[in-house]
């Protein structure tokens, strides 16, 4: 502890938010690059309006906890401006587009049995309803079975305040909870964008950790490359399906088509039918 000075003590710098999440655009990419230090997992929040169940991620790289400020518009969540606004940013150092931090929320929350009042910071995640992070972690310090994907919350704490009968909670498989939260919500948010940049942008989510952002060839290509994930053999005069682990979120007013390259158009009579 340092001495004190001018009636306040010193206190270290305070560190800046560090953000990953799996929100991926073509030209700005955020990504976990541990699969291994997050779990998925279903909670029930209790907005002003109405209880809802939705997916959090238990995230041990992430220095906050966050919601979406689309889950508390929507459910009548009481949001709470924050004394001290915090940028956010990811673990190269740049800022996040989730930031800045302006508002805050305590909202009861339940895991499985486990109840509490969560406090946590609002902000743009685009690509998840709720984030909890080390402050959480550290606050209740559950046994995180990784394998199994299983919580137990048998600290002090939660076995005195939090449970109301097995301390026990099962995790979500990680595709299907991003697939219910961001596929829909992808016509919403375009459809709600007016005529600017955002609205015209793509918006390209990573279902599987083999996936490939697509990417123009040459600075003058009329379109962007897809990668698959799996090789595929496609039989003479024949056809053949093959994944991308991708999926995509569209302006609004428009459409995607999926077309050959022309070189292998022209050398093997190669196409598509998308």
């Amino acid at each position: 502890m340092s001495p004190v000075r001018n009636g306040l003590r010193d206190r270290p710098e305070r560190k800046p938010t560090i953000m990953e999440n799996y929100y991926t655009a073509l030209n700005y990419t955020e990504t976990l690059n541990n699969d291994i230090d997050h779990i998925m997992v279903k909670i029930q929040l209790h907005g002003d309006r109405e209880l809802v169940t939705i997916n959090a991620m238990i995230d041990s790289g992430v220095t906050e906890d966050f919601i979406d400020r689309e889950v508390c518009n929507k459910h009548g969540i009481k949001m709470i401006k924050a004394e001290n606004p915090r940028g956010i940013h990811l673990a190269d150092g740049k800022p996040s587009a989730m930031g800045p931090v302006t508002y805050m929320t305590k909202v009861p929350m339940d895991i499985s049995s486990h109840w509490e009042l969560a406090t946590c910071h609002v902000a743009n995640l685009q690509n998840h309803e709720v984030i909890l992070g080390m402050p959480w972690l550290r606050e209740h310090n559950p046994t995180i079975d990784w394998n199994d994907k299983r919580i137990t919350f048998n600290s002090k704490r939660s076995t005195t305040w939090c449970l109301k009968s097995s301390p026990v909670a099962y995790a979500v498989p990680e595709q299907k909870a991003l697939e219910e939260h961001l596929i829909p919500r992808f016509s919403q948010i375009q459809a709600k964008s007016g005529p600017t940049a955002n609205a015209l942008s793509v918006r390209v989510m990573k279902l599987s950790n083999e996936a490939r952002v697509p990417m123009k060839g040459s600075a003058r290509a009329a379109g962007h490359d897809l990668y698959a994930i799996e090789e595929t053999d496609v039989p003479a005069r024949g056809q053949a399906i093959t994944r991308t682990g991708i999926a995509i979120g569209l302006p609004h007013d428009t459409y995607g088509r999926i077309g050959p390259r022309s070189s292998l158009a022209v050398k093997h009579s190669f196409t598509t039918n998308a």
